[in-house]
């Protein structure tokens, strides 16, 4: 399992993205969006990339895949989404516990329905009872 967090300019961007890495990445959450806090955000990029920051961000959100971290990012490699993504695995230890931590905290990120089928079974209409006719 890892964790993905979008930094973004506005909703709508971040919403955006979150949809490219489900549909056109391929990727499963395992957990609805969280709004995250902008400023922790950038402070957990920067403690990953070990560099300032040269866009702050506005709107961030967090979740959980189920696919592992390098799969997800050689997926989200070949989508280009409106928003930063960054993939934080558990090879990040305190960063990764603190972000699972904010996540528990953290408020549903509004606006967000996954665009997944629910039922993933086939309907065989030949099969349907058909209806009396009157």
């Amino acid at each position: 399992m890892a964790l993905i967090l979008i930094r973004g300019e506005n909703n709508s961007k971040v919403l955006n993205a979150i949809s490219d890495v489900e549909k056109h990445g391929g990727l499963h959450l395992t957990s609805k969006p969280r709004a995250l806090d902008a400023n922790i955000a950038d402070n957990i990029v920067s403690k990953i990339l070990k560099a300032d920051i040269k866009n702050e961000s506005k709107v961030a959100a967090v979740f959980s895949i189920q696919e592992n971290p390098t799969l997800a990012i050689s997926k989200i490699r070949s989508i280009h989404p409106p928003a930063h993504i960054i993939v934080v695995s558990d090879e990040y230890d305190e960063i990764y516990e603190d972000l699972l931590n904010k996540m528990d905290e953290a408020k549903y990120f509004e606006g967000y329905y996954s665009a997944k089928a629910k039922n993933t079974k086939t309907i065989d209409y030949k099969k349907m009872p058909k209806k009396p006719k009157l």
